[in-house]
């Protein structure tokens, strides 16, 4: 990669002003893109985005960072076809609505850990990426008494040393490979048909506790994953159990014997 870029800065005269923004951007895909790390960076740490199933599980998940209007919403909706979903809270967030945390934890929702600020966790140290992940899962589990096993980045962002310290407090970092877009106010249809459109066995979807169409979609995209037999269960049921790896797309699949 860093050829790459050494190449770009020694032909930068000859290339015109579009021609350099578009080599740039393809240089950020190429170090961004899970499903070609393997081939830039082999040893690169990857949350789990989505898991190898032999059956048609999937996992409906929620970020709770910032509004609470539409938590006691979506619980109802979740508790009418008797699904759990995973949802993964900011310690601020807890701060602020210690009833909603008590609220799902009672509806028997599984709750993850989305840091403690809700900062850029590729920019703080080994200690300060632990801080964040301790401080929130003690709040949680001070209000609910459960334990806390599954860490959400912020953002979607991470790194090397991200993953590894996750990893390392026995935590699951656990991403998404179905993003609702819900956060963007997108309309419920386009919610649906962008979930629906590329859900699949072992998927991991991403939607948000605020986001403004979320409670209107969530049914039919329930009803339409049970009609196309589907499973919906909390990530940690969706999980692999015993020894897995972690492939170049960020899928958890078996541990191969070497």
């Amino acid at each position: 990669m860093k050829k790459l870029r050494t190449m770009l800065m020694r032909h930068r005269r000859f290339l015109g002003p579009a021609a350099l923004v578009l080599a740039v951007a393809a240089i950020f895909w190429v170090v961004n893109s899970p499903s070609i790390v393997g081939v830039s960076a082999s040893a690169r740490e990857l949350p789990i985005y989505s898991v190898q199933r032999d059956n048609k599980a999937v996992s409906l998940t929620f970020d709770a960072a910032w509004g609470n209007e539409q938590t006691q919403t979506l619980i109802d909706i979740l508790n009418k076809y008797n699904i759990k979903a995973t949802f993964f809270l900011v310690g601020q967030w807890v701060d602020k609505y210690p009833q909603s945390v008590k609220a799902l934890a009672d509806a028997g929702m599984e709750i993850g850990n989305h840091s403690d600020s809700h900062p850029h966790m590729a920019k703080l140290s080994e200690k300060q990426i632990i801080d964040q992940v301790s401080l929130c899962s003690g709040k949680i589990e001070s209000l609910t008494g459960g334990e806390v096993k599954l860490f959400r980045c912020p953002y979607g962002e991470y790194d090397d040393e991200v993953i590894r310290s996750i990893r390392n407090m026995g935590v699951y970092p656990i991403q998404w490979d179905v993003d609702s877009m819900d956060w963007k106010d997108l309309s419920a249809e386009d919610i649906y048909k962008r979930v629906t459109s590329k859900v699949t066995g072992g998927s991991i979807v991403l939607f948000h506790n605020a986001g403004k169409n979320t409670p209107e979609a969530l049914p039919q995209i329930i009803e339409y994953l049970i009609s196309e037999g589907y499973e919906i269960v909390p990530v940690s049921e969706l999980l692999l159990t015993g020894e897995y790896d972690v492939d170049n797309t960020g899928r958890m699949v078996p541990k191969q014997d070497s």
